[in-house]
């Protein structure tokens, strides 16, 4: 236990205070002009970002509001959800526990987790704890995420250990990349076994505290007691809208170690500054650790924006890291997306610099437009493109997707159906990992409900024929075609996407409904 323990009240003042205080640079100008760029371009609610350049914060940037139209503006240390940049400090709590002699990469997950189970039992054999960071287990993208999305729901960390046991893979183990989130949820809960500690005690003992990080909240506590947070927003009708709102108290949901942490541009800009050097943190973590978390493990298919926009040759998944190559330098990144917030995150290690960025609203675009701009301008600055040109690109790419047909489609004149239009789809019905929902007659229509994810309610339209999902709470890029298959006892209900586009979490396509009994 000693090493784990070692030196914490040390290395909490070894990051200078001042790590997030950006120092003069003749550059500051060019990197506030790319930050109001892309935040006037998108309209954003509010923005932060962070500048390392050679070992030096050289810039941080605030724009906007916490929650639009009420005043208070963002901070360096207002508070955002950084999601699946959450991933990359899972990793390091359970290389911790690898320097600290508490478990092993190679340790099989059933030894820390009995009740682990797969859809193959080869595969529940087989399956090491660094395999639960590198997503090769051979699920489909994003499978068995709707036990953690839309939040809240009412899935434990044991529903969804048990739930990866019905989730039929799509590919083979160790041979094909899927992103998926589940397998950090079991990496978070190997990491308290091994650690003797909840998850979120341990991230708050093993980077938090180490590393001065000391506004970032995980687990459960008060939006109240902390203040200056960022809400999340979307956009209705050109405007941005606050959109799940923090309660009185922020729980300890089962997605944390997937992407529950919360953090300023100042707690990211001393998490970034002791990845990227060492003595800033000595101890912390060795460098065998340290190039554990950053070794290629899992190759990724290479998308062609970044062979025409990086030349980008080779690109892998570490321990929770992606891998790449940008203009010829090392690149280490990730991005994070969570219910109206972006994040991203990059590192060019060899030069010591990086910049983050996080965003309270819909920026997919414009975190991607931003980070381009900013990390350009250290890998190629001849090129001399600011964010427009990359939104620009970013547009003609949406553009081609829609002359080719890729868009969601026009529903026929819709109206809501009643019992007796769709009797065949009416009941209760079940589902292995995602359980029970109905399908019963209310308000003068038909009401689908799933039991254990309340925002998963709406009213059944009808599009011609062809039964629909019209969502109560979620935005029309989530509803769902209704698809019945079969006949007599081996009658199946399907959900189907109906915009292409939908985020991947919302895997419908693994969930096969039995129906099991008639409406009360």
């Amino acid at each position: 236990m000693k090493p784990l323990l070692l030196c914490l009240a040390l290395l909490s003042t070894v990051l200078p205070a001042a790590a997030a205080a950006a120092a003069p640079a003749p550059e500051a100008g060019f990197h506030d002009r790319m930050v109001q760029q892309a935040f006037d371009h998108y309209r954003l609610p509010g923005i932060a970002v962070g500048v390392f350049e050679d070992g030096k914060v050289v810039h941080v940037a605030t724009r906007g509001e916490l929650a639009a139209g009420e005043g208070q503006p963002v901070g360096a240390d207002s508070l955002f959800k950084i999601a699946s940049n959450t991933k990359a400090m899972t990793a390091a709590v359970l290389a911790r526990l690898v320097q600290a002699g508490r478990l092993r990469w190679d340790d099989p997950v059933t030894r820390y987790l009995p009740s682990f189970r797969m859809y193959d039992p080869w595969v529940t054999r087989n399956m090491q704890v660094r395999d639960l960071l590198i997503h090769n287990s051979g699920l489909g993208l994003g499978a068995g995420d709707l036990m953690l999305w839309p939040e809240p729901n009412h899935f434990s960390r044991q529903d969804i250990i048990a739930g990866l046991a019905h989730l039929k893979p799509v590919g083979s183990f160790r041979s094909d990349y899927a992103y998926d989130n589940l397998l950090y949820v079991v990496a978070g809960e190997v990491a308290a076994v091994a650690g003797g500690k909840s998850y979120s005690e341990l991230v708050r003992q093993e980077i938090f505290v180490p590393l001065g990080m000391e506004r970032c909240q995980v687990g459960e506590w008060s939006p109240a007691a902390v203040g200056d947070i960022a809400q999340p927003h979307y956009r209705q009708d050109g405007r941005n809208v606050v959109g799940g709102r923090d309660g009185a108290r922020e729980t300890d949901f089962p997605s944390m170690a997937a992407g529950g942490v919360r953090c300023s541009v100042n707690d990211m800009l001393r998490w970034m500054q002791a990845l990227l050097d060492p003595a800033q943190a000595p101890g912390w973590l060795d460098a065998t650790q340290r190039r554990a978390l950053w070794t290629a493990h899992m190759p990724m298919p290479i998308s062609q924006r970044l062979r025409d926009w990086d030349n980008t040759h080779f690109l892998a998944y570490g321990y929770g890291w992606r891998l790449s190559d940008m203009d010829g330098q090392w690149k280490v990144a990730h991005t994070g997306t969570l219910s109206g917030m972006y994040s991203s995150l990059a590192l060019l290690p060899d030069r010591r610099s990086g910049v983050v960025i996080l965003i309270n609203g819909e920026g997919e675009a414009a975190r991607t437009a931003l980070m381009q701009a900013l990390l350009k301008h250290q890998t190629a600055p001849a090129a001399g493109h600011d964010v427009l040109h990359y939104a620009a690109l970013l547009e003609r790419e949406k553009a081609q997707r829609r002359s080719a047909g890729h868009v969601r489609p026009e529903l026929e004149p819709v109206h809501a159906a009643d019992a007796r239009e769709l009797a065949a789809y009416t009941g209760i019905w079940t589902d292995p990992w995602f359980g029970r929902i109905t399908l019963c007659p209310a308000d003068g229509g038909i009401t689908f409900a799933a039991e254990k994810s309340p925002a998963l309610r709406g009213q059944v339209m009808l599009s011609g024929r062809r039964p629909w999902v019209q969502w109560q709470d979620l935005g029309e890029d989530a509803e769902a075609w209704l698809q019945l298959a079969g006949d007599g006892a081996q009658r199946r209900l399907h959900l189907r996407a109906i915009d292409p586009d939908i985020d991947f979490s919302y895997d419908y396509q693994d969930l096969e409904f039995e129906r099991i009994g008639a409406c009360p």
